[in-house]
């Protein structure tokens, strides 16, 4: 078994959790609040901001030009590519793109960007995959799901965002777990561990992501 393969087994009653979330369940439906869909988007765009700089800090760490670039490609993929799922909810909720950006991370986002990119500086390039690879991977799953179980027709509000997350991000996640996965073998149990805890992790938080969105999350004071 992949070293990423035992990633996910461990990982999956968060995963399952994400799957259950209301949110997600929302998207489903196509039930969520306005409101939901603008504090998710509001969140996201400055989190996506934080994930390209995490890229970038790995590209620092890169000795292979095969690196960089698919870096790179995923920096490029979030500023022109990743807006269109935006878009379907911020057409839904009514409001334009742009009036939602800008605006201070709420607490369970800020923790998220603040674990990754804590990682980043700190560890090396297998450290940074193990952080980031939730990510694509819980959205790629999401999106797989929901197509499977919605069947969404283009009536659908969110058809859009299904069908995009369906198609997502499939290249850089199996590249990532290539990566990930050959250069754990070298690695000693002790250094697998500790690129497990930053996997966990960044699973966790992306429920707290999703959880954050549904109940309009802020700072207390």
């Amino acid at each position: 078994m992949s070293f990423t393969t035992e990633l996910r087994q461990g990982a999956d009653s968060i995963y399952n959790a994400i799957f259950e979330h209301p949110f997600v369940r929302g998207i489903a439906n196509g039930t969520l609040s306005s409101e939901q869909l603008i504090h998710y988007v509001k969140q996201d765009f400055e989190y996506l901001n934080v994930y390209m700089r995490i890229y970038g800090i790995a590209i620092s760490k890169c000795e292979e030009r095969e690196q960089i670039q698919m870096f790179n490609e995923q920096i490029a993929f979030i500023l022109n590519s990743e807006i269109h799922p935006h878009q379907n909810f911020c057409e839904r909720a009514g409001v334009t793109y742009e009036s939602l950006q800008g605006y201070s991370l709420a607490p369970s986002a800020h923790h998220y960007t603040r674990h990754m990119l804590n990682v980043a500086h700190e560890g090396s390039l297998e450290d940074i995959l193990a952080a980031l690879l939730p990510c694509p991977w819980t959205y790629q799953e999401i999106g797989q799901r929901l197509l499977e179980e919605v069947k969404p027709t283009p009536e659908h509000p969110f058809y859009e965002w299904i069908h995009f997350y369906a198609n997502f991000a499939s290249d850089v996640t199996e590249k990532m777990r290539l990566w990930l996965d050959e250069w754990a073998e070298s690695l000693s149990e002790a250094r697998k561990n500790k690129l497990r805890e930053h996997f966990d992790n960044s699973c966790r938080l992306e429920y707290e992501f999703w959880d954050m969105a549904f109940t309009l999350e802020e700072w207390k004071v």
